[in-house]
């Protein structure tokens, strides 16, 4: 369940961290920072939606074993 809301706390920094690089852009900013800024929540943000993303396959081999004994 924790991982579910950090999964969703992050991709809000995410966002946000893309809006900035977006505006940072329009404004002709030479602020390679920004870019990169992006990429601290995005790491995090993969590892968590990979993880949502196998957990019901990983409950399936459970249950699918039990069902052919």
């Amino acid at each position: 369940m924790w991982i579910r809301q950090t999964h969703r706390w992050l991709s809000i920094a995410f966002t946000l961290a893309v809006i900035a690089n977006i505006v940072a852009m329009t404004m002709q900013l030479d602020a390679a920072w920004i870019g990169f800024l992006a990429l601290v929540p995005l790491i995090p943000l993969l590892a968590t939606g990979l993880y949502l993303f196998a957990l019901p396959y990983l409950g399936r081999s459970g249950a699918r074993s039990e069902a052919w004994s």
